[in-house]
């Protein structure tokens, strides 16, 4: 099971490149912003000579009765010479409850993801693929989360643009994911 979550994860290379491009211009040789689309920023760039394409988003809500966060954000990304589309991850800003899931709501949805530090990511890349899909049909994602404090936070995002931000993604990797 480990494995297979591993496999999951993106690469921390790009964690650091959203963060950079949520709140600077981009200055990564490798890495291309191929724009913005509604409330969601798509790059792509280059690991090993491999292309990687994500796309990104901030909550345009943040509750909680926490003290300090960090950024929070969640991410798409396309691996395809890994055969890896629609990894979904989300960086809460904080460290979860051990051993926690992430509640990630759209629509009238519930989906559950599993915690490592302060990441989710989905169980498997079927339920990836099923986010991706309700991300496309709706409007608006929530997302319930507990801190290793015990802090429940709610982040509420904006699926504005995601459907074109992610037709670029497929684009700009070359590939027909759905």
């Amino acid at each position: 099971m480990n494995e297979v979550m591993e496999m999951l994860r993106p690469a921390p290379a790009a964690f650091a490149l959203i963060l950079i491009a949520a709140t600077a211009p981009v200055d990564a040789q490798d890495t291309a912003p191929t724009g913005n689309f509604g409330d969601w920023e798509v790059y792509k760039e280059s690991e090993g000579g491999k292309a990687v394409c994500y796309m990104g988003s901030q909550p345009k809500k943040a509750k909680g009765k926490y003290k300090k966060r960090d950024e929070t954000y969640i991410l798409v990304t396309h691996r395809p010479a890994e055969k890896s589309l629609n990894v979904i991850s989300i960086k809460a800003g904080y460290a979860y409850q051990s051993g926690s899931e992430v509640d990630v709501v759209i629509g009238e949805t519930t989906f559950k993801m599993f915690t490592d530090a302060g990441h989710a990511f989905a169980y498997d890349t079927k339920t990836d693929g099923t986010i991706v899909k309700a991300m496309i049909r709706g409007t608006r994602m929530i997302i319930k989360g507990t801190s290793s404090f015990g802090t429940q936070t709610t982040d509420t995002y904006s699926l504005k643009g995601f459907t074109a931000a992610y037709k670029a993604i497929n684009k700009a990797c070359k590939v027909k994911a759905k």
